[in-house]
């Protein structure tokens, strides 16, 4: 590609025809971002046909084991923070 230059000279800017004008390839285009964002939301809808939804029982099942580990939690940290702050009562 380098041997279709002439040695000294610049490349002309090329010209556009009368009455046509050059696309903003840089700007902001509304159509696409429509675009995108409905293709994104189907292919979401299309996942979400997909998944596999627990039934009720399944569901009650579930939340109870999360508050009863949750309830522990809790508990435990209570009774650290309890055991500490009489043991550094004690220290000063």
């Amino acid at each position: 590609m380098a041997d279709n230059f002439v040695k000294g000279t610049k490349d002309a800017p090329k010209s556009v025809a009368k009455g046509t004008a050059k696309k903003n390839t840089r700007g902001f285009d509304l159509t696409k971002i429509w675009g995108s964002a409905r293709d994104y939301l189907t292919s979401v809808y299309n996942e979400l046909k997909k998944v596999h939804w627990p039934d009720r029982r399944t569901l009650v099942a579930y939340t109870i084991v999360v508050l009863v580990a949750v309830a522990l939690v809790s508990g435990l940290l209570y009774l650290y923070d309890v055991i500490l702050g009489l043991l550094l009562g004690l220290i000063l």
